[in-house]
């Protein structure tokens, strides 16, 4: 089962390593693309955006938990490769509506939370099978070397993704994600590595106490609750941010698709430079203030994108939103594989999904919630002082995880 004996990086590790980096170059051009989709082809409004961004997060309110057990419950990697296939054909389906002039937002969320079904249950196995295929002692790097991909493709995504959006449009543009879906299929089913067998009887009653072990591990006696609650703080905060910054971008600064896919290209640069050097971090400071540090580098990211287009135009505004989505991105590409590597090294193999969908489910839920919200603020207030707002939150965030025990962790080795 686990590749316990192997080196690092092994054969079947760099199979996992191009399917995950391979969808997620696609899944960037997608994000931009939805929300280009809605601000210009749909006409929607900040809050429409939010409604966006809720149905997209929805399932995992509605079913992460339950994923988590049944996920527990299976060999992992089939389940990866079908959900693969099931989000090339639902991306598939946003084009073709278009095409045939069925294309409206009601359509358009429920393809959104259908797709959101599917990712909710391919992350899950994902996550779970990544400590099947990688020794502990190398857990982190391996993190680190997907969260370094993850950076390229967010870098190079959003700003193919605005060529494309302005070349083609946005529906067309999703089906570029469409494909990545299919070689990711293609690459996981060539990874040979033996699984346990599924396990019998999942029945509702079965699963109940199953679901209640995976929510008392995060919450009791692992030494996760802290990081959990921290992290359902930032993805509050980073609601705000993702459902405003296509607004703000594209009609308050009036930037063109292209400049905006640049933005986001940026963010993903720093964040390819925040994975590379976030092992060297943690080394020397530790996982809970590497962690803590890169809350504060996220606060200042937010704090600096406020000023575009006070006393700029143009590119020069692109250039102030483009820095604070560079510091935005440091930190992102800095703090992920230290919670996750630190999450799964404390967490035994049988509980891998359910603790990994617990707490995503629960950060989603959180975005479930507050996109909607941001929106109407937004709409309401002003994009600036949403921005405002989602720094105070992830201030909250730096301030209650520096005062904490937390501060002091290192990851098991």
């Amino acid at each position: 089962m686990v590749a316990g004996g192997e080196g690092f990086p092994s054969r079947e590790f760099w199979l996992y390593w191009q399917a995950e980096a391979v969808s997620g170059f696609g899944s960037y051009i997608t994000l931009l693309a939805l929300q280009t989709l809605v601000v210009l082809t749909l006409h929607g409004s900040a809050a429409q955006v939010g409604w966006l961004n809720a149905a997209r997060w929805l399932p995992y309110l509605v079913v992460g938990v339950v994923v988590g057990a049944l996920v527990d419950r299976r060999r992992r990697r089939p389940v990866m490769v079908a959900t693969d296939l099931a989000q090339a054909v639902l991306l598939a389906a946003i084009p073709v509506l278009w095409w045939q002039g069925l294309l409206s937002l009601p359509a358009l969320l429920g393809i959104v939370m259908v797709l959101g079904a599917a990712s909710v249950v391919n992350g899950a196995a994902a996550m779970a099978f990544l400590p099947r295929l990688v020794p502990p002692r190398y857990l982190q790097r391996a993190h680190a070397r997907t969260d370094s991909t993850d950076a390229a493709a967010m870098t190079a995504g959003p700003a193919l993704g605005g060529l494309l959006v302005s070349a083609l449009g946005a529906p067309l543009a999703v089906m570029a994600d469409a494909a990545t879906y299919l070689y990711s299929a293609v690459a996981l089913s060539r990874i040979k590595l033996s699984e346990p067998p599924p396990k019998a009887g999942t029945t509702a009653r079965g699963l109940l106490p199953e679901i209640r072990e995976g929510v008392r591990w995060v919450y009791h006696g692992s030494g996760l609750r802290t990081l959990a609650i921290a992290a359902h703080g930032w993805f509050a905060g980073n609601a705000v941010v993702g459902v405003v910054l296509a607004p703000y971008a594209l009609r308050v600064l009036g930037l063109t698709p292209f400049q905006f896919g640049i933005i986001g290209a940026v963010g993903g640069l720093c964040a390819l430079a925040g994975a590379a050097v976030t092992t060297r971090v943690g080394l020397r400071l530790g996982t809970g203030r590497t962690i803590i540090a890169c809350h504060v580098i996220t606060t200042a990211g937010v704090l600096v994108m406020v000023p575009a287009g006070l006393h700029t135009h143009g590119w020069a505004s692109a250039a102030v939103l483009a820095a604070g989505q560079g510091l935005y991105g440091l930190a992102m590409g800095m703090s992920n594989s230290h919670e996750m590597s630190y999450r799964q090294l404390i967490t035994p193999d049988e509980l891998q999904a359910r603790t990994n969908t617990t707490m995503r489910s629960l950060n989603r839920a959180v975005m479930v919630v507050a996109a909607p919200l941001a929106g109407v603020l937004a709409d309401d207030w002003g994009i600036r002082p949403a921005l405002l707002l989602a720094a105070g939150i992830f201030a909250l965030v730096s301030a209650g995880l520096g005062l904490s025990s937390f501060r002091t962790v290192r990851a098991p080795a």
